[in-house]
């Protein structure tokens, strides 16, 4: 059993806010969303923050709680409309959907619960590096050629997922099950959905980084070789050094 925390801006309690928690053997206590409800909070293994319906006020009340020194796994809740804006500046450790069901509400608040536990463990390298695509697990950033690229929580784990599996193929349920949860019913469309996105993002010149096996499913298919920084040549050259190279001073 755990002692679970839900700030909300609803009236209608703990199963209004995740229906499923009212089939869970868990301590639940409620506490409107304001800042002055935060003062004098009781002690939680686990703060569900309800961001249903007002995502700025969510956000809000993200940067409070971490601002003030949160040290339990803080969980959204949301709708599927919400997933497409959460991004890793929010400090969440988990997303969860209203409609999720109570074995995937257990399941991922169990494992929030163990991974605070444990504290930091070392997960592997942190820093990814395909050609200009560079991934950082740890900041939840991600660069191309050094530009930041502007991901969405979800958009990042799909991207970061693909990478660390460089050339292998996986099918939509497959990656459905691994970066939105097993228990997603938003369906399969959902991955071709942010596949395309990501895409875009990457622009023109590296879209193909993302492969599509036809009737299967996507690959992260790496570049052979990084390509030069602007105004640099292979091999460390700049274009201006290139251009220099070999004159020599003018006859007086």
């Amino acid at each position: 059993m755990a002692e679970l925390l839900i700030l909300t801006p609803a009236s209608g309690g703990s199963v209004e806010v995740l229906p499923a928690l009212g089939l869970l053997n868990h301590r639940v206590r409620v506490l409107p969303m304001e800042p002055s409800a935060l003062v004098d909070a009781p002690d939680s293994d686990v703060v569900l923050l309800d961001a249903r319906r007002d995502l700025v006020a969510a956000r809000t009340t993200c940067r409070l709680l971490h601002a003030t020194g949160l040290t339990v796994p803080l969980v959204l809740v949301l709708t599927e409309g919400g997933l497409t804006v959460v991004t890793h500046e929010w400090g969440a450790a988990d997303l969860l959907l209203e409609t999720a069901s109570p074995a995937e509400v257990e399941a991922r608040l169990r494992l929030v619960v163990e991974k605070s536990a444990r504290g930091p463990v070392d997960d592997g390298p942190q820093e990814i590096a395909a050609g200009d695509l560079a991934i950082d697990a740890g900041g939840y950033t991600a660069r191309l050629r050094g530009r930041p690229i502007d991901l969405t929580y979800k958009e990042f784990e799909l991207l970061k997922y693909l990478v660390q599996h460089p050339g292998r193929v996986f099918t939509r349920a497959q990656l459905l099950q691994e970066v939105w949860g097993y228990d997603y019913y938003g369906g399969t469309r959902t991955v071709d959905v942010h596949v395309r996105r990501l895409r875009a993002k990457l622009g023109p010149e590296h879209e193909q980084l993302i492969g599509t096996v036809r009737n299967v499913g996507y690959r992260f298919d790496p570049p052979k070789e990084p390509r030069p920084v602007e105004g640099e040549e292979p091999g460390g050259a700049t274009a201006e050094g290139k251009g220099t190279a070999g004159r020599t001073a003018p006859a007086r």
